[in-house]
């Protein structure tokens, strides 16, 4: 079945979709929907991955999603302008908060006990993923301003 997409943004969610859609049914596996979302650009929370799954799991074959489903409602989510990243202006703004003596870096240890107890909460192993970037080899800080202009690219 060939869908028939209105604009640029249902392609571009289309051609994010089918990147996992192994067997060329228009279906994925749920699990790759946090997948799908983030690639879109989106920075969607663990809540809001399941929040979608709800609403377009496949009612037949449970586990699946079929892209007639995903399609209309990720395509009114990015409307919405819902699970987009924060903006670097703010991002550095909490840096800041968290370094009231304005060192222009966090150690380590401050970071990481943030990141895997605040918020949404990281597992070691994303922090093991993110220290080689985030941390100043020389210093074993996290120098926030640098870290932000690199996450910058990948934005």
């Amino acid at each position: 079945m060939d869908l028939d997409l209105n604009n640029d943004m249902e392609k571009r969610i289309s051609d994010a979709f089918c990147v996992f859609d192994h067997h060329g049914d228009k279906f994925i596996d749920v699990r790759e929907v946090g997948t799908v979302l983030r690639l879109l650009g989106c920075v969607p929370t663990e809540q809001e991955v399941n929040e979608v799954i709800s609403a377009t799991e496949s009612e037949e074959t449970s586990g699946e999603v079929h892209l007639t489903k995903f399609l209309p409602h990720v395509t009114q989510l990015l409307m919405e302008r819902k699970m987009e990243p924060a903006p670097p202006e703010k991002i550095l703004q909490a840096f800041k908060i968290l370094d009231p003596e304005n060192k222009g870096y966090l150690t380590k240890e401050t970071f990481g006990k943030l990141m895997m107890e605040e918020g949404e909460p990281f597992t070691q192993e994303e922090m093991d993923e993110m220290w080689p970037v985030a941390i100043d080899p020389i210093s074993g800080h996290l120098p926030y301003e640098l870290y932000l202009n690199q996450l910058m690219v990948y934005l």
